[in-house]
């Protein structure tokens, strides 16, 4: 299921990473990558934040769709 399913406080492990090269090496760099923890932080609209690897990191939610747990 992708990330934007997950409610706020819940925590998941990154299965795959989806979408053309540019944008998995992009998510890569930030830390998604599978087999990483992180947990929803808040949902603001359609962005939502995670805490993935000792970062808050705030995604829109095109970016999010992409990251399956």
């Amino acid at each position: 299921m992708p990330l934007t399913l997950m409610r706020v406080g819940d925590t998941a492990c990154v299965t795959r990473v989806t979408g053309k090269d540019h944008v998995r090496s992009r998510l890569a760099e930030l830390g998604f990558t599978p087999g990483s923890e992180m947990k929803m932080v808040a949902k603001r609209g359609d962005d939502v934040i995670v805490s993935i690897k000792e970062s808050r990191i705030a995604l829109n939610r095109d970016m999010a769709s992409r990251i399956m747990i």
